[in-house]
């Protein structure tokens, strides 16, 4: 079989109803694997079912991800339809590009509730034995915004520096139990988030970032991708790592 295959495999994937959430849920169908969608937006996350190979099996959850006392009994609802996950990807993620002196409490707890904790409580369920396969992969997106500075992007940058930081001592503790952790940091992919943000900054600014591309704005798809290698048998020996997948934006 083919390493890079998702045959067999089950993968649970939040913000699966736009962007990233939507591409890494399409290629992972083509790859080969059944399918639980979690997004908010019940209309759209028909559209990406709808935009699957007609062969998986997908299951839907449009619940509330930040309200933690629900998740578990809905997830053991689908893995008995289903089966166990040996996947993972943690696409969910709130983007707001901000001056300092906008920034409030709420606005990081707003943030950290989606892109962090929502994350690692889902994680913490799906590493219990009665939920996870024999051996699974889970992927956290993370952002080259967790990594380097920008203005404007405090809360979201320190949410996604906390997301590789948790992403790597989650490889620690649960490589025992023959799970997999990384995450993956991309540069601006061309996402509705990405529109907004560009509609916020102006075009001048908007200009300035796209410079700082040498390959471009990323698509969706490059993320999958990479998802799909560390979800899939191939990446075995890979845990703890943050795979930056940024068209050379960091390289500068």
């Amino acid at each position: 079989m083919d390493a890079f295959s998702l045959k067999n495999k089950i993968i649970l994937i939040t913000g699966a109803s736009s962007g990233i959430g939507r591409s890494c849920s399409v290629e992972c169908s083509n790859s080969g694997a059944d399918l639980i969608l979690v997004g908010r937006n019940q209309e759209e996350l028909m559209k990406t079912v709808s935009m699957l190979n007609p062969e998986t099996k997908v299951e839907t959850i449009t619940e509330d991800i930040t309200q933690s006392e629900n998740l578990e009994a809905v997830i053991a609802d689908k893995v008995s339809i289903l089966g166990k996950i040996s996947g993972f990807i943690h696409c969910a993620g709130i983007e707001k590009t901000l001056p300092l002196k906008k920034h409030n409490p709420q606005l990081y707890q707003d943030i950290f509730a989606v892109n962090v904790i929502a994350g690692l409580e889902i994680a913490k369920i799906l590493s219990l034995k009665k939920y996870k396969d024999e051996n699974s992969s889970f992927v956290f997106i993370s952002s080259v915004a967790g990594m380097i500075g920008e203005a404007g992007k405090a809360a979201y940058s320190a949410s996604k520096g906390a997301v590789i930081s948790g992403a790597r001592s989650l490889a620690m503790e649960l490589s025992r139990s023959n799970i997999r952790v990384n995450s993956i940091s991309p540069a601006m992919v061309n996402t509705p988030i990405l529109e907004k943000m560009f509609e916020n900054i102006g075009e001048e600014a908007s200009s300035e970032i796209i410079k700082k591309h040498p390959l471009g704005i990323g698509e969706p798809k490059d993320v999958a991708n990479a998802c799909i290698f560390l979800l899939s048998d191939a990446s075995r020996w890979v845990t703890g790592t943050n795979l930056v997948i940024d068209g050379g934006y960091s390289a500068q």
